[in-house]
């Protein structure tokens, strides 16, 4: 860990990555304000580390799932997070219905498909990357995200979004920019 510099680190990473880590909590199956609050969590925690992580987003990202993975693990929560599942995403004002399908069709992958997904696209980690914070090999990651892709576009054949993942996957943009139907996390309110 390097020597810390002020908090400028982490205010920085704060508006990088709250939007992000939003969205990856919302396919951990948190609720849209859980993800907020564990995004809290998750900065208060980095506030107070003593030094600056060698790899800022990676730490960020493993230490964001570990909140949200604990936050998870109460009854209460258990029973409103199934309850919330039917707003899996909030719809934004000027949400296209393609771009609404393809998000119900991504709330319906398994979790495991759904975070590899969200973590590539969203986040570009490597599969090596997505394998180190979940803690599972760079192929198992791998196939994860083949397999969501797979389904994702099994789901879609026929919907007008289709052709539009076709042609970003074919000129390689899918690997490093998100999908316009799954563009963003809303902003964390009150920021």
């Amino acid at each position: 860990m390097a020597t810390p510099s002020g908090n400028g680190w982490c205010e920085r990473l704060y508006s990088e990555r709250a939007a992000g880590l939003i969205l990856y909590g919302r396919s951990l199956g948190l609720s849209h304000g859980e993800a907020e609050d564990v995004v809290q969590e998750t900065f208060v925690a980095l506030l107070r580390l003593e030094s600056v992580p060698d790899e800022p987003e990676n730490y960020c990202l493993r230490a964001f799932r570990n909140h949200a993975l604990n936050f998870r693990r109460g009854l209460w929560r258990r029973v409103a997070r199934e309850f919330e599942s039917v707003r899996w995403f909030e719809r934004a004002p000027d949400e296209s219905p393609a771009e609404r399908t393809a998000m119900c069709r991504l709330a319906g992958l398994p979790v495991e498909q759904r975070e590899a997904i969200v973590l590539k696209l969203w986040h570009g980690l490597t599969f090596a990357e997505i394998g180190g914070l979940l803690g599972i090999s760079p192929n198992t990651a791998a196939g994860r995200y083949r397999y969501g892709i797979q389904k994702l576009r099994q789901c879609l054949k026929g919907e007008k979004i289709y052709e539009q993942i076709e042609s970003e996957s074919e000129s390689g943009r899918a690997g490093g920019e998100p999908f316009a139907f799954l563009d963003s996390a809303s902003t964390v309110v009150g920021a």
